[in-house]
């Protein structure tokens, strides 16, 4: 997201600047990346060579960086809070040199936003599924008590709901994240703004390889109990004796996973699924270009970007209807959807792509239409561009105030 639409904006002619904390991300020629430090206990684990070869350990002791450190080591999720005050001091310092017109946010909402925004400068920001998802998920996988309170305390979703009603405007990647935003977090409608991400399809395009016979694909995180992984190993038993097919399971490496070797060992399907493990975006989209279909079983999805690559590989995707993703995937035409947490109606889904060719070929065809004329990063860069205009303009004052005039 950062990166494509950063790259777009500055094709649009703006001078684009990027606040970041680690892991840093990779950005388009042109773009300024200033990053900050973390101190972390996910740092420290991660990458502690780095986090302990500083030019200043005395940094350590800072009460800021202390506390995150201390925070993060209890199980609370602290670094939105943290970034964003590192933010602001990096902010401050910039705009003091090169005051700037505008400040977007991505889906960080940590209070500095507000610091930032009593400087006078507008701030926006794109949320893309409210933080109250994640920990219904959090809570769903925990067991007992104690752990079901400690999932509650690591996110900071009262912040983010504090955050987001104080802002100019939100952008949502859907209209189903625009509903779950205004019920999670009491943002009016009318301070939203849709905008659909985009997909690069001069990278996810379709191949001249080989498609192999039967074989299905997966990308997502399959711990991630939303993401629907287990009900999709469940319609795999009902194919298992009519179709003769394999599940390429993009995903972290096999070792790494919990859920879905657990499931496959226990509904005997381990010979029917290859885990990819991390893959390059390249090797994705050769794995999406070799599949016959895409499949997405997802809960819930802000946006549903899966499929939406998948479309634009020219693949036949089968869906849930969970959040965005019939806003994504146009039923009967780019591909078919079925109800969430439905293992028999995914199962039939692929089985009728599964004995269809001239049905997957034409619903392939048709997704990548769809994403060309629907889901461009250009498109997306004007509209959040438009977006800024507005979060620009002055407020009107009110009715019964003069408005002063020149």
């Amino acid at each position: 997201y950062l990166y494509y639409l950063t790259r777009e904006l500055m094709r649009l002619g703006h001078e684009v600047h990027v606040i970041a904390g680690p892991p840093y991300p990779i950005m388009a020629e042109g773009v300024q990346v200033h990053r900050l430090e973390s101190f972390s206990w996910f740092r420290f684990v991660d990458a502690r060579r780095e986090f302990l070869d500083r030019p200043n350990p005395l940094q350590f002791f800072y009460p800021l960086n202390l506390f995150e450190f201390a925070s993060t080591r209890a199980g609370i999720f602290s670094l939105m809070f943290t970034f964003s005050l590192r933010a602001v001091a990096k902010f401050q310092e910039l705009h003091r040199r090169h005051p700037f017109d505008i400040v977007h946010d991505n889906q960080g909402l940590g209070i500095g936003l507000l610091l930032i925004k009593s400087c006078g400068v507008p701030t926006v920001a794109t949320i893309h599924h409210p933080l109250s998802i994640d920990v219904r998920n959090a809570v769903a996988q925990a067991t007992g008590p104690i752990e079901k309170a400690r999932r509650l305390i690591y996110y900071p979703i009262f912040m983010q709901e504090f955050v987001a009603r104080h802002l100019d405007r939100i952008i949502t990647v859907s209209e189903a994240s625009a509903r779950m935003v205004e019920l999670a977090f009491a943002v009016p409608r009318q301070q939203m703004e849709v905008i659909y991400n985009g997909i690069d399809t001069d990278t996810f395009r379709p191949l001249r390889v080989a498609k192999q016979p039967n074989d299905i694909i997966y990308v997502s995180n399959s711990e991630d109990r939303n993401k629907g992984a287990s009900y999709l190993l469940q319609a795999l038993r009902y194919l298992r004796d009519s179709t003769d097919y394999r599940l390429i399971f993009v995903d972290r490496p096999r070792q790494e996973l919990r859920l879905a070797p657990r499931l496959l060992r226990r509904y005997g399907l381990s010979t029917r699924v290859r885990f990819t493990g991390r893959v390059t975006t390249p090797q994705l989209v050769r794995h999406y270009c070799r599949a016959q279909m895409s499949v997405c079983p997802s809960l819930y999805e802000g946006f549903g970007l899966p499929a939406a690559e998948a479309m634009a590989c020219g693949l036949p995707v089968v869906a849930t209807t969970g959040g965005a993703l019939p806003e994504v995937v146009e039923d009967g035409v780019t591909g078919i959807l079925v109800p969430p947490a439905d293992a028999p109606a995914l199962a039939e889904a692929m089985d009728n792509f599964m004995r269809d060719a001239q049905l997957r070929r034409r619903m392939g065809q048709a997704g990548r239409q769809r994403i060309l004329e629907k889901f461009s990063w250009r498109k997306a860069a004007l509209q959040t561009e438009a977006v800024y205009q507005q979060a620009c303009e002055p407020s009107p004052a009110p009715a019964s105030e003069p408005v002063a005039a020149s």
